[in-house]
């Protein structure tokens, strides 16, 4: 009888001080809000902050494990096709990137371009498919079999969606209404951020100068505004390691990836108006915790928002450390292992209840923790 690994939940809670920022923004351009607890809150939604980490993969991992998605998959894969036989037509690679697809159960959809190359054409699928490299180069050698006389082979089609996951499709996964066989469950979920406080936007009324306007001209080359906030947030996300185990097929490599995670989502940051603010900062708390029970969000700590009476960041600290630690007495759990960042020097009185049970450590020291906590559980199946 083959033994499972034993649950192993990887939650990450982050306490971060953001100055005047526009990060995230609605559809207005308005910095995006919550209500929360009866008051309004600054909210970054938590598509920005995954979007913030998979860009900072980028800088931190091989190219090769990091996947792509994107709407224009034939392109991808015929591209692909060029690189590994040359030889090809271009005409021909596009139709058989677009069978391997088709075979698989993707729809493609041709569209008359609009450009000066009358007759030409696009080939789109409907929707944002998340592939990694190596699944790409899988599909584009079944699309250069195919031309050479092969017959489609649809099972392998399916097949090259669903070995090889890049880190980045095992945590946040892949949902492809057409063919759900090829989903990928993601083993990351992210809390959308809210301020621990009740926030409310401002308008930055702004001039500019035009430096070739004859001298005696006293008016403004342009005039605007634009919507801000400061806030002090409440990030949140919780990582399934045995379900990452399954996307990426072994221990080490989910390890590999939790670690990698770990360290993008805290030093990552959405780039919205960031050139306007100069507004990037880094965490002032870190509270991670490995739970064996189920993924636990604190954000109900700040339920009753936190009062402007000197800083924001210690109340804060206080009130979750202190939401950790009620929880699991009533209700008679404890994480497996817990560790703590501390960088705000102010929250180091705020902290002092948890760390009984919770090590102090750096950010090396932090990722490091975790990749070894969750390999050697992970080996238990």
């Amino acid at each position: 009888m083959t033994m499972s690994a034993p649950r192993t939940f990887i939650d990450i809670h982050v306490l971060q001080t953001v100055p005047p920022s526009c990060i995230n923004r609605d559809d207005t351009g308005s910095p995006k809000t919550a209500t929360y607890g009866g008051v309004r809150r600054h909210r970054v939604s938590s598509q920005a902050w995954k979007k913030a980490a998979r860009s900072d993969f980028n800088d931190r991992l091989d190219i090769g494990k990091i996947g792509e998605r994107t709407l224009r998959v034939v392109e991808r894969i015929a591209e692909r096709m060029r690189e590994l036989d040359p030889s090809l037509e271009d005409p021909r690679r596009d139709e058989a990137a677009t069978a391997v697809l088709e075979a698989a159960g993707v729809k493609v959809k041709i569209e008359k371009k609009k450009s000066e190359d009358e007759g030409s054409e696009q080939r789109r699928t409907g929707y944002l498919v998340f592939l990694s490299r190596a699944q790409i180069d899988a599909l584009a050698r079944i699309g250069i079999d195919h031309l050479n006389g092969e017959k489609m082979d649809k099972k392998a089609a399916k097949q090259a969606f669903a070995d090889e996951n890049s880190i980045d499709v095992a945590l946040f996964g892949r949902m492809i209404a057409d063919a759900p066989d090829l989903n990928v469950d993601a083993a990351c979920q992210v809390g959308h951020a809210i301020s621990v406080h009740a926030a409310t936007a401002e308008f930055d009324y702004f001039t500019a100068v035009d430096d070739n306007a004859p001298t005696d001209n006293v008016g403004a080359g342009m005039i605007g505004t634009v919507e801000f906030v400061s806030s002090t947030l409440y990030r949140y996300a919780t990582v399934d390691a045995v379900r990452l185990k399954e996307n990426l097929g072994s221990s080490e490599a989910a390890a590999r990836a939790v670690e990698a995670f770990a360290r993008s989502f805290l030093l990552s940051m959405p780039t919205g108006k960031q050139n306007t603010f100069a507004n990037r900062t880094r965490p002032g708390v870190v509270l991670v915790e490995v739970r064996q029970d189920q993924p636990v969000n604190l954000a109900g700590a700040f339920e009753d928002p936190v009062r402007a009476d000197g800083g924001m960041l210690p109340r804060a600290a206080g009130k979750l450390v202190g939401q950790a630690l009620a929880e699991d007495e009533s209700f008679g759990t404890s994480p497996v292992r817990s560790a703590i960042l501390v960088a705000d020097p102010a929250a180091e009185e705020s902290v002092a209840p948890i760390l009984s049970r919770a090590e102090r450590t750096t950010l090396d020291e932090l990722v490091a923790l975790l990749a070894t906590t969750v390999s050697e559980r992970l080996e238990l199946a």
